[in-house]
């Protein structure tokens, strides 16, 4: 990847984590932290690796993509709207009556959402159902889940996951977003899902570890994930809850509230910051 490429990219992700914070801080309700913490994955697979056009939302051999951490579904509607699923302008309904952008994701009311989710555990269960389903069908699609590393906790994802592995779904990919908090505080005290890639791997599925906040990791393991053929490909990503945001980055407090008007302007100014300094790199 060039170094213009990743800067698109790192731009990208930048301006998803405004406006998942724009979204929320409007709605005074939502889910920064983890948002922010998969802003990077986000961008990639939305300007880079789906075949996904806003156009014709519906078309059948569109890859899918399935949040079923979908209560950080302030930072997919960020994605959507830069890709041009629909406005911008929209993110600052999130939550309001009336508006497509309720708490977590609806595929009956929102451009580019591919499955209803907020149930923790039952997004993966969707995914894999696509995937088989493409199978059956002979159609030439990727099916891509991402979850979170609380939500892991849920047996259903166990299920879903040799579910997977009994099918040969080499056209699911599994991302974890190990941000290692949630809602209660971090992942192993309240109910460890460690060894996470051993856990993965002992069910079947092809793993790989990478930064989650490292384009070319990512490129490369997305890259690992389409050549694998056989099983499925689980990616867990290490991550920073609340990337991108000084007083946000690490602290559990920040899985599901809304800044005040204070804590989002100093948000913006750090987030401001860092696309200036983008803005300023020289493409090589």
């Amino acid at each position: 990847m060039t170094s213009k490429e990743k800067k698109q990219l790192a731009i990208a992700a930048c301006k998803i984590r405004m406006g998942a914070l724009e979204g929320v801080h409007a709605a005074k309700a939502g889910h920064p932290g983890g948002s922010l913490s998969a802003a990077d994955m986000f961008a990639y697979l939305y300007f880079k690796e789906l075949n996904v056009d806003p156009a014709k939302p519906h078309m059948e051999d569109r890859d899918r993509f399935v949040l079923s951490k979908g209560h950080t579904a302030p930072g997919l509607y960020a994605t959507l709207a830069l890709r041009g699923f629909f406005p911008w302008e929209d993110l600052k309904t999130l939550r309001q009556i009336g508006s497509h952008l309720q708490g977590h994701p609806n595929m009956a009311m929102t451009p580019g959402v591919d499955m209803s989710t907020g149930s923790l555990g039952q997004g993966v269960s969707a995914a894999a159902g696509m995937a088989l389903a493409a199978k059956v069908k002979g159609l030439p699609i990727r099916v891509y889940t991402l979850l979170g590393d609380g939500e892991i906790e849920e047996g259903e994802v166990w299920e879903a996951t040799m579910f997977a592995h009994h099918h040969k779904l080499d056209n699911l990919c599994v991302i974890v977003d190990n941000n290692g908090l949630q809602i209660d505080g971090p992942i192993d005290q309240v109910m460890s899902p460690y060894p996470i890639p051993e856990k993965f791997n002992a069910f079947g599925l092809h793993v790989i570890e990478i930064d989650g906040h490292d384009f070319d990791q990512i490129e490369a393991a997305l890259n690992e994930a389409r050549e694998t053929k056989g099983v499925p490909t689980a990616i867990v990503m290490k991550t920073v809850k609340g990337k991108g945001v000084s007083f946000m980055e690490n602290q559990a407090s920040w899985h599901g509230k809304a800044p005040n008007d204070e804590e989002y302007k100093k948000a913006m100014d750090d987030l401001n910051a860092r696309m200036a300094e983008l803005e300023g790199e020289k493409d090589e």
